[in-house]
């Protein structure tokens, strides 16, 4: 049987307007399923902010959070600007912490071909806001065996799931002009 809509437990996120973030839409989600709430940006709209290709910006929102204690929001890039721009969010997922009180910024970074002209109220990323765990890390002399093991990047694809051992490094051969790595040139 599914789930009525009125049954979900919502989370209440306690949200400052500032004044620059007057007039424009607070954080939403854009379908029944999504995870994200929408942010927009809070730039003048007599000046759009410009991001130079290969260039990053700090965008405003015009918001500031009270999140709970145990809750996180994670600020994450737009599919859709990414895909038509080459617009992403630089630190993704950027964390704001539950003690943070500042705005809420959204640091943009320019990978497609063109200068990117961030609109008011455009939408520039989601905030996917989430419980985490109250961690206490403890020191142990080992760790308890898996099958994985120490197989780190790409490990899983094997076969065998047996931990991938690092190569072993061969030697330099032994030329006349042959180019040093930086290690190699402190030794000398």
């Amino acid at each position: 049987m599914a789930k009525d809509k009125s049954s979900k437990k919502r989370l209440k996120v306690r949200v400052k307007v500032l004044p620059h973030g007057k007039g424009l839409p607070l954080p939403s989600m854009q379908s029944d399923g999504a995870a994200g709430l929408d942010l927009v940006a809070a730039v003048n709209e007599k000046s759009p902010m410009r991001i130079a290709r290969g260039k990053w910006a700090l965008v405003p929102t015009g918001l500031s959070l009270e999140l709970p204690r145990g809750v996180e929001a994670q600020v994450r890039p737009r599919s859709g600007l990414a895909m038509k721009h080459g617009v992403t969010v630089l630190n993704s997922p950027g964390t704001i912490d539950s003690d943070y009180r500042g705005e809420v910024q959204v640091l943009l970074v320019n990978l497609g071909e063109r200068p990117f002209l961030v609109k008011r109220g455009e939408r520039i990323a989601q905030m996917v806001v989430a419980v985490h765990a109250d961690v206490k890390i403890k020191p142990v002399k080992d760790l308890t065996d898996t099958r994985r093991g120490a197989g780190g990047f790409g490990s899983t694809g094997k076969a065998t799931n047996a931990a991938v051992k690092p190569a072993k490094k061969k030697p330099l051969p032994k030329k006349a002009g042959r180019t040093r790595t930086s290690k190699q040139r402190k030794r000398a």
